[in-house]
This record gives structure tokens, C-alpha cells and sequence, in this order.
């Protein structure tokens, strides 16, 4: 198909080169042999148009062998996984709920067809409107308005945290951090032939195992990732009208100017502002989308960038599927007074339905009605400081995403956690019975994740995992009616293995210690850092934190007392064993975040102390 484009291109070119071109019919013949005006005009604009091509011809020559030569071994698992995740890579082709031709999504885009300078379509006044009520409600600030139309997807240049993306503004964190895990996916964990692979294709799930069992782990020498890996790993559909008019070739310095200048005086402050400059396409496939997304992007490094992901992620997934995913359709999602993104954002980006909880399925509240969560597993996860202080609880499918890698939520910032190895997520034998165990709990937890279920549920529990609790210890949990997890965890720590308990008295399973890596995007001086001679600023720049995380035993009752005491104590746990930290235990919320998902871990850290706001 493309061959054939290129020589149908190369015949018009040579056409439009003749010697002697075509010339309108004329009432008259030429009184004189001279050029008229008219017919100049018209060669010199077929002899602009034929350079253009020819230079379009041997850029995407060029590309498509650079491609072939690499065999596109960094670009990822499928269209579903594009950069953040299944929901805002439909944006790339398919997606959860399809656009329809013509729609509020824009024009279909075959695969092959030259698109040239055809920065897609303008969406209707309705639609727009739709949108930013969605997006931003009545009565947003114009504060809130110039934080999401000022912050660009861009890389750090600090060589220390170049493969992270940098945060000027407040607001837009949720979909940079969502963006940032996605890269980080990449960027950290494909090698050649695994990135080849579709997600749905039954060979993914079996190169993810071994990839996993093998001893491979990711390097942290950052500085050593490429621009052209870092370039690869975003993708979009909506871009900007205002660019229509500027060319889209020369160098990339000169391409990000051409994109400030064109930004100049843009100022968006209603729904017919964005309207006036938003440009719209749908893609059939994954490879179009990219070809179109690799031409444009000194767009989304601009500061329009962070906004044009996010509708692109919306109207991927479709606005009115949007608002079905919802539990109150009349919030905006960027919440005030803030300008925020809310948590039905950063699950669009991370499971592609805008719920707006964080535990598994749903839940049934009776007459009908239930609350919306994570439908499925994920490629990334999500951990929350809320849920530390027990005002949510968040499931297992954020929590153990299929890559070591979390978005990690406070009252007010989004951050990143992540670690080089994918064996911090395996789990030993008495573990993985204590989370088959905790899922049965869980399914007849009707409480909203307090912890507590009924007498029924438990026999329902007792026989799903076959676990021969005695009499009179089975008497003591029912005894009110309802049995507490804190309790029955108790129980079990003091039944004995045979009968599915987890009483062991050599108190050494389970243990753990690994390294985890903290980014915080939004860029703020260094405070170890100098200023510099002359009286300048010290460095601003996004902060990257090492953390080394240590996970004792928990499979005797004694030994669970003495952790949850030594861990509250900030003194070393599990003297005498052979895996020790040198450095103090330290605590910082983060380390709350952590122990959400390895329960009692124990962290410490070089420098300062690692910040989730």
C-alpha cells in the first residue's frame, strides 16, 4: 500500500514538473508567447508543492527505515497499552467504547492515507460544550484554567532524573504521574521482542512469566535511556488548529519554537476558546496513529500538552461512556477550588473506565444501586495515603499491577513509585495462602472494605480455603454475630500450617528486602543543592528518592506484635536474621503508602526524605 502511494505521488510530482503543464481553456488564443501572470503563479505554486513533496517522500522514506532497522522492538505491547494504559491509548485505534465516524471523536483515519498538514476536524459548539462542563463545570477560576493550558509533557534535563516528566503547574499532576508510570513501563522493562508481542496474544502472558522469574532487572543508570526511546512512549489524538498554517518540517529545535510562537497570546478561558483552536482525528490503527503522533510532537511538549492527552483519553473512551462509568455524572473531574485531577482521571488512564473508586469490581448496595471500582487487572498501579488513615481501601488489581510500577496518590500530588526488579511483587508460598485466604474474606465483605463480614460469609470462607478451624476458637469469632479480619488474622497466626494456619516457629518466612524508587515531577529547588556563584537560583528540578525497604516476618503472632511495635518505634526488627539494613529506619508518609501494599515494611533512605506533595 505504501509503495504504491509513493509511486502514485512520485507520478503527480514529475507531472506537476513537465516542461510544458496543461493550461485552461481559453476563449482566445495567446496574442504573445510570453508567461502570463496567471500561469506563473500557478507553475510556481506546482513547484512549491512538488519540493514539499519530495521532502515528504524522503522523511518518510528515512523513518520507515529506521523503523524496519530496529524491527520496532521499543514500540509497546499494543494499541490497549499505549504509554498510559488501555483507556488514553485508544486514542492511538482501539478503544474501549469505539468512536463513531463522523462523531464528536472526529474523521475515521485509514491506515496509509496522506494526511499532510491536516490537523483533523473542529468539534462541534455542543460537543465542546459537553466537554468542558465535564472536564472543568460552572464557574471554574481562570487560575485553574491557566494551570491546564500551561504544563507540557516534557523530560527532565537533570541527568539525574532525566526519564522523568517535569511539573510546572499544579493541577495537571494525575495525568502527568499516570503518563509517567507508563513510561516508566517502557522505558524500564521491555526488551527487544517483548514490546512485539499483543497484550491479548497467549505467547505476552508466557514471555511476562518468564521475564519475571528471570534475574533480569532494570538499570538505574537513567542518564543512559535515549531521546528517541523517551519520544516513543506518548501518543494522542487531539492537537491544536492554530498550527494549520505553520510548516511541520525542519529540525526539532526549530519545530518547538515554531509551536511556542504559534502559542503565543493563546489564552483558553471558556468552552468556545478551546473550540476555536482544537483539532480532532479518530485512527484505525495503532501504526497510523503513531506515524501522525511521531510528526506532532513539539504539540503535547508544549504547554497545551497535559490537556490534549486528557481529551484525547475522554473522547477515546466516549463522553457519554464517560459519564456512565460515574457514580454522580454532575461532578466535574477536575475538582475545585484546586483545579485537581480527580480520581475518575487517573483510572481512566489506568483501567479505561472513569470509575471513581478504587476497590475491586463493584459494590452492591440493595435496591439496585452500587458503587463503581476497577473492573480488572492493570498494567500499573495505584496506592493511596488515604487509604492509610482508613478512608478508602484499595483493591488488589491496583495494587498488584502487572508491573512494579505505582501512581501514588496524597490529599493533594500525585507521584510515582517504582522498583527495578519485578520480584518484589512474587510472593512465597504462606504468602499467597494469606491472599487467597484475604480474597475470600473479601468477597463476602459487604461492608465497603471495614473488614468485617457475616457469620454466613465466614462458613462460606471456612469452606473455600479448607481451613480446620477448632471448635472453640470458631465459637469466640462468631460469638457477636459478625467476624472481624484483625481477629481472624489472630486466629490463624496461631493455628498450625496442617490445618491452614500460618503458626511457624522458626519465625523466619516471608522475609524481604528490596530497593524501590520514589519521582516526584513537579519541579522545586534542591535542598542539598548550592546556589550558584553570582547569586542565582538553585537548581528546580523534579526529585528522585532510593529507598530501601525491608519486609520482616509476620507468621508468628509473636513475631507480628514485635514488628507492628518495633515499626512504630523506628527501631530494627528481626535481630539475628541474616538480611539487615544498615541505615536507620525512617518514616515519612510515603512509607505509609508502602505498607499499604507490604504491610509493616520498614524503609530508609540517603538525603531527604522522600515527598508525596
Amino acid at each position: 500500500m505504501a509503495d504504491r502511494e509513493d509511486e502514485e505521488l512520485q507520478m503527480a510530482l514529475r507531472m506537476s514538473l513537465q516542461s510544458s503543464p496543461p493550461e485552461a481553456k481559453r476563449s482566445k488564443p495567446r496574442e504573445s508567447g510570453e508567461e502570463s501572470v496567471e500561469v506563473r503563479n500557478r507553475r510556481l505554486q506546482r513547484e512549491l508543492l512538488a519540493s514539499a513533496a519530495e521532502k515528504r517522500i524522503t522523511a518518510e522514506k528515512r523513518i520507515r527505515a529506521m523503523e524496519n532497522k530496529s524491527a520496532s522492538s521499543a514500540r509497546p505491547v499494543g494499541a490497549r497499552e499505549e504509554v498510559v494504559g488501555k483507556s488514553a491509548a485508544a486514542a492511538l485505534g482501539p478503544s474501549a467504547a469505539k468512536a463513531e465516524v463522523g462523531g464528536p471523536q472526529g474523521g475515521m483515519v485509514e491506515e496509509g492515507e496522506r494526511r499532510g498538514l491536516d490537523f483533523g476536524e473542529e468539534l462541534s459548539s455542543s460537543d465542546v460544550d459537553q466537554l468542558f462542563l465535564m472536564v472543568f463545570g460552572n464557574g471554574v477560576s481562570r487560575d485553574v484554567l491557566v494551570q491546564w493550558s500551561n504544563q507540557g509533557i516534557r523530560f527532565s534535563s537533570d541527568p539525574e532524573t532525566c526519564m522523568g516528566l517535569v511539573q510546572h503547574e499544579g493541577g495537571p499532576c494525575g495525568v502527568l504521574a499516570t503518563i509517567q508510570a507508563y513510561v516508566l513501563k517502557y522505558l524500564l522493562f521491555f526488551p527487544d521482542g517483548l514490546g512485539k508481542l499483543e497484550a491479548n496474544s497467549p505467547l505476552y502472558g508466557l514471555v511476562q512469566r518468564r521475564f519475571c522469574q528471570s534475574p533480569f532487572a532494570a538499570t538505574d543508570n537513567f542518564a543512559s535511556i535515549t531521546d528517541d526511546r523517551k519520544q516513543r512512549k506518548k501518543a494522542v489524538v487531539a492537537t491544536l488548529g492554530v498550527l494549520s498554517h505553520h510548516a511541520d518540517d525542519g529540525s526539532e529545535f526549530d519545530q518547538n519554537e515554531m509551536v511556542t510562537k504559534a502559542l503565543e497570546g493563546l489564552s483558553i478561558e471558556s468552552a468556545s476558546d478551546l473550540q476555536k483552536v482544537l483539532r480532532v482525528k479518530t485512527y484505525a490503527s495503532w501504526t497510523a496513529a503513531f506515524s501522525q503522533v511521531m510528526e506532532k510532537l513539539p504539540v503535547f511538549r508544549s504547554r497545551m500538552g497535559a490537556i490534549l492527552f486528557l481529551i484525547s483519553a475522554l473522547l477515546s473512551r466516549g463522553l457519554e461512556s464517560i459519564q456512565a462509568d460515574r457514580d454522580d455524572p454532575s461532578l466535574p473531574l477536575v475538582t475545585a477550588p484546586f483545579g485537581h485531577a480527580s480520581q475518575e482521571i487517573v483510572n481512566l488512564l489506568l483501567c479505561g473506565r472513569a470509575v471513581p473508586n478504587v476497590f475491586d469490581g463493584r459494590m452492591d448496595l440493595g435496591g439496585g444501586m452500587f458503587l463503581k471500582g476497577i473492573p480488572t487487572s492493570v498494567e500499573v498501579g495505584f496506592l493511596s495515603l488515604l487509604e492509610s488513615l482508613n478512608f478508602c481501601k484499595v483493591g488488589r488489581f491496583l495494587k498488584c499491577p502487572n508491573w512494579p510500577i505505582w501512581v501514588v496518590g496524597s490529599e493533594s500530588h500525585y507521584t510515582v513509585l517504582f522498583a527495578l526488579n519485578p520480584s518484589v511483587q512474587e510472593e512465597n508460598e504462606l504468602e499467597e495462602w494469606e491472599s487467597k485466604i484475604r480474597r475470600a474474606f473479601d468477597a463476602q465483605d459487604q461492608s465497603g472494605g471495614g473488614g468485617f463480614i457475616s457469620v454466613e460469609g465466614f462458613d462460606q470462607v471456612l469452606r473455600e480455603t479448607n481451613i480446620k478451624m477448632p471448635p472453640e476458637k470458631l465459637e469466640n469469632l462468631c460469638c457477636t454475630g459478625y467476624i472481624v479480619w484483625s481477629e481472624f488474622w489472630q486466629a490463624l497466626l496461631d493455628l498450625d500450617k496442617s490445618m491452614g494456619g500460618f503458626k511457624d516457629s522458626t519465625g523466619l518466612m516471608g522475609k524481604k528486602l528490596f530497593d524501590v524508587y520514589h519521582f516526584n515531577g513537579i519541579a522545586k529547588s534542591v535542598l542539598n543543592g548550592n546556589i550558584a556563584a553570582g547569586g542565582e537560583s538553585p537548581l528546580q528540578r523534579p526529585r528522585l528518592c532510593k529507598l530501601k525497604v525491608s519486609v520482616p516476618p509476620r507468621w508468628t503472632q509473636e513475631g507480628y506484635l514485635a514488628d507492628v511495635v518495633t515499626a512504630s518505634s523506628s527501631e530494627p526488627a528481626g535481630k539475628g536474621t541474616e538480611l539487615e539494613l544498615k541505615q536507620p529506619y525512617q518514616h515519612a508518609p510515603l512509607v505509609d503508602c508502602i505498607r499499604t501494599r507490604w504491610p509493616r515494611a520498614i524503609c530508609s533512605w540517603v538525603g531527604d526524605a522522600p515527598s508525596i506533595v
